[in-house]
């Protein structure tokens, strides 16, 4: 099969879609792999490292797009690469439809057939390409809100893990899956006092287990939100429905019930995010303040540290990729059921419910 890794364009991202040790196990496989000029340097891989491996490099990314039946990427497309994406191709890369209603129509139109790593499904309802971005982000999340609580940058000046004679800063975090995890063992590393809410009672005992005492578990409701948000310096959104547009669990009115200079960060943004005042912001402009309440919210928070997060996602993609790319998407597909959660859309047609569901729209049967 030809398989094509364009160069990412969207804001600040640093990552590609596979690394040179990805492209070498397609190519010993006998599969033609064409990758665009300088599509890796972000991740700190060379044009030299993909030639090494036999990968064919291409000059632009309609040359990519032209030559390829499978589209293997990073990001949803943007605009920009709408009219690139023809009948032929198969596109297996982070699309979260439910989040934009252009992108889906837009993808609908092309006819293609697009299978969503944060769709893919094991046996036992993990998410398997969406865990390594996760544990990435929630452990970002905490480094950037960190950072976000210092007073040059408008925060309310806490160091999260205090120092001798002065309390810790204290942690919410939204949510207990992966991103909620990673983030609370990053904050309680720091030394900060940790609260984690779910409504999954079976989630909260696990992490009582494994967390140190200064990480508390409580039933996430309305109520107990209101109640903690009034006293905690850094809030991390970490609610995840599969496919679907994440709930709403801190409404704009809220805001005005914290303390100047509390920092939000919403990892929840690719799903709609789950803060009420959430909009999407870049590498290049990561903050907004509503009623002094700091706004972190970038959509692609792993493309900070693209080395580690290529490396991450590859592991985990590759595997989905050669089955691709040696039996096609149909016999894939219908051999695999965990990669046949995967498919969103197919020949313009919507297969997964929860994005026709986001936007009242019928799913079609295949």
């Amino acid at each position: 099969m030809k398989i094509g890794v364009p160069k990412e364009i969207k804001n600040n991202e640093n990552r590609v879609g596979m690394t040179p040790a990805g492209v070498f196990e397609l190519t010993k496989r006998h599969h033609e792999v064409f990758v665009q000029q300088n599509a890796g340097l972000g991740s700190g891989f060379f044009d030299d490292d993909y030639k090494e491996v036999g990968a064919t490099i291409m000059n632009t990314i309609e040359d990519v797009y032209d030559s390829a039946e499978l589209i293997v990427k990073v990001k949803e497309p943007i605009e920009a690469e709408y009219a690139l994406i023809k009948p032929q191709h198969v596109v297996f890369t982070y699309f979260h439809f439910a989040s934009s209603e252009t992108l889906t129509k837009a993808m609908l139109q092309s006819n293609a057939v697009c299978i969503a790593y944060e769709t893919v499904e094991d046996k036992e309802g993990t998410l398997p390409l969406l865990t390594p971005m996760s544990e990435v982000a929630g452990r970002m999340a905490i480094q950037q809100g960190a950072k976000y609580l210092e007073k040059p940058i408008k925060g309310r000046g806490v160091l999260l893990g205090g120092v001798p004679g002065v309390p810790p800063g204290k942690v919410l975090v939204l949510g207990a899956g992966v991103v909620g995890i990673q983030a609370a063992k990053m904050a309680a590393g720091l030394g900060a006092h940790v609260t984690i809410m779910d409504i999954n009672m079976k989630q909260l005992r696990y992490v009582n287990d494994v967390m140190p005492s200064h990480v508390v578990t409580e039933f996430s409701s309305e109520y107990n939100i209101r109640k903690r948000i009034k006293d905690h310096d850094l809030i991390i959104g970490g609610v995840l429905v599969k496919g679907a547009k994440a709930p709403k669990l801190i409404t704009q009115d809220m805001l005005k019930e914290m303390r100047p200079g509390t920092v939000l960060v919403d990892v929840a943004v690719d799903q709609g995010g789950c803060i009420e005042t959430t909009k999407a912001t870049t590498h290049e402009a990561p903050t907004f303040i509503i009623d002094d309440v700091v706004h972190y919210c970038v959509a692609n928070m792993p493309g900070a540290v693209p080395y580690t997060s290529t490396l991450a996602l590859t592991n985990v993609t590759l595997p989905y990729v050669i089955r691709l790319a040696n039996q096609g998407w149909e016999l894939a597909c219908k051999t695999d059921g965990m990669l046949a959660k995967g498919l969103n859309i197919v020949k313009g047609k919507i297969v997964y419910e929860e994005i026709a569901e986001a936007f009242s729209w019928s799913v079609s049967a295949m």
